[in-house]
């Protein structure tokens, strides 16, 4: 009918109202960079949006990942391509929408003799949620110019309201979550807008725009209010949407997104299949699930004695039982037992003790060991051999140079050795025995999985690790050493109030880090 103007892709943003807040914390917030919507943030944001079953998020090209997840926003750029992609996809959105779901957006019908009162109240409507914030006169301006173009090019009424649709799709407004600073070169701290933190909560929690109420309660100013911020987070918990903290941080947090990816060995996996597959990935989501909304201490998430299981799971791990299981008289506890982790810390054809270790240290422990120095190679998989895997290892430590990483490492990843590369229990790593015991760098021993297990719940850098992969997942930033003090606060509140992962996301949400930000102060020239 007509060619899209360009306007649709060249808004800017504007700033939102700032909300003065009861105090100014001491120490440094931080600032989040300008975020884009990644891909399941947009796709989850035009569902709640638009009702559609369209997800043109799947086509764009994969977003980055930085400190363990792909909401980090200093990472978030936009290509070219992107550009195009986002101009087809709100096209084919606007068009979806006002065919299969025109109520969504007709709040009114314009009157063809003088539309523009209807059209204003659709492009502040609509545009309010879209954009997650109220628009200017000056912006719902420019969305109704819209709407003569479409008709002088042929169309109707219907097409004239579809290319404002398209318009706020299109906009960096949508595309992006702006938190403006009055003046984005000072270092004043300030809380952040009532508009603002909706979407921080939001994002957060649901991985997509706010609701109704949400909306609500930031117009109504209510968000500075503890009560009020407090009420909002359980709620948003106890909603479906909140699904999006098993799928997306716990996801990536415990890797098993790289599940899909990963193909054993299949002369020496034959049993591996989808369905063993998917039920690796059920059962560790079933037991993030269980901590999220039940009342048991995060440490459990290492020494839980139950576990869920179907009967293609259950026959991997020989148990009888299938459902919620006790795993009373197994080998298993807690995530160290959960084939999802043991398979994904494994190489295809065999198990790899220093993946397993430093996986525990990375992502249980945040306490990465240092890069392999260079020109160090690794250990010969062409065989005869004559030892385990242990004794292989132990003789690559034996070399000076790799022995200050592996042996924080090792020692970890040997404790799981009855576990095999897709975590079936075995006796024996081939024809060789295992040795499952260990030592820690501090002097904590154990033997096997369980006693493992034991040992890193009562390591304090669990439960805080716990907390600094959720402050930086709820930010979309790596923490900083200003972060600290956040970090231990939450970590002295969370122990009072028992240790649950559902009270993490409300202290997460009542931080500092959280509710207030800064600017960039420029960089000094160098003399």
């Amino acid at each position: 009918m007509r060619a899209r103007p360009l306007v649709l892709l060249l808004v800017s943003a504007c700033e939102t109202g700032l909300v003065s807040g009861p105090r100014v914390p001491e120490s440094d917030p931080g600032r989040v960079t300008v975020h884009r919507l990644n891909n399941t943030e947009y796709n989850n944001t035009v569902r709640d949006l638009l009702g559609t079953s369209l997800r043109p998020a799947d086509a764009f090209p994969a977003d980055d990942v930085s400190y363990g997840f792909d909401n980090i926003s200093a990472v978030l750029s936009v290509s070219p391509v992107q550009v195009e992609l986002y101009h087809q996809a709100a096209v084919a959105l606007a068009a979806d929408v006002m065919t299969a779901a025109p109520e969504r957006i007709l709040t009114c019908q314009p009157d063809p003799a003088d539309p523009a009162p209807c059209l204003r109240e659709i492009a502040a409507g609509f545009g309010r949620r879209a954009w997650r914030r109220p628009l200017s006169d000056d912006e719902i301006a420019r969305a109704v110019a819209l709407y003569p173009i479409a008709i002088e090019a042929g169309g109707d009424g219907r097409e004239g309201v579809q290319l404002m649709v398209e318009y706020f799709l299109a906009s960096p407004s949508f595309l992006f979550r702006f938190e403006l600073d009055p003046d984005p070169l000072s270092p004043q701290v300030r809380p952040l807008g009532e508009y603002e933190l909706a979407s921080r909560l939001s994002y957060f929690l649901w991985s997509s725009m706010p609701d109704d109420e949400l909306f609500a309660a930031a117009d109504e100013g209510r968000l500075e209010r503890a009560d009020e911020l407090e009420r909002q987070v359980r709620r948003m918990m106890a909603d479906p949407r909140a699904e999006a903290i098993v799928d997306n941080f716990a996801g990536q947090w415990l890797a098993l997104r790289d599940l899909a990816e990963l193909e054993p060995d299949a002369e020496l996996f034959p049993d591996f299949d989808q369905p063993l597959r998917r039920a690796m990935a059920a059962e560790t989501a079933a037991f993030v699930r269980e901590f999220l909304h039940g009342d048991r201490p995060i440490e459990e998430m290492l020494t839980a004695d139950f576990t869920t299981v179907n009967e293609r799971l259950a026959a991997h791990y020989g148990m009888a039982a299938t459902g919620t299981v006790s795993l009373a008289g197994s080998q298993r506890r807690g995530l160290l037992g959960h084939a999802s982790i043991l398979t994904v810390t494994s190489y295809p054809n065999r198990t790899s003790p220093v993946r397993r270790g430093k996986w525990v240290l990375e992502e249980l422990l945040c306490a990465s060991p240092p890069p392999p120095p260079p020109g160090v190679e690794g250990l010969d998989e062409e065989g005869p051999f004559t030892g385990s895997i242990r004794e292989r290892m132990e003789q690559h430590r034996s070399d000076p140079a790799c022995r200050g990483c592996h042996q924080a490492m090792d020692p970890i990843g040997f404790a799981l050795e009855h576990f095999d590369a897709t975590g079936a229990w075995r006796d024996t790593d081939g024809e060789f025995e295992i040795d499952a015991t260990g030592t820690t760098p501090d002097g904590a021993s154990f033997d096997g999985a369980i006693e493992l297990a034991g040992v890193l719940a009562s390591d304090p850098r669990f439960g805080r690790c716990v907390t600094e992969k959720m402050l930086t997942y709820a930010l979309g930033r790596g923490l900083t050493e200003s972060d600290g003090p956040a970090v231990g606060e939450m970590q002295q509140r969370l122990r009072a109030r028992g240790g649950r992962l559902s009270d993490l996301l409300l202290l997460v949400a009542e931080s500092d880090p959280f509710l207030y930000r800064r600017g960039e102060p420029a960089a000094e020239d160098s003399p």
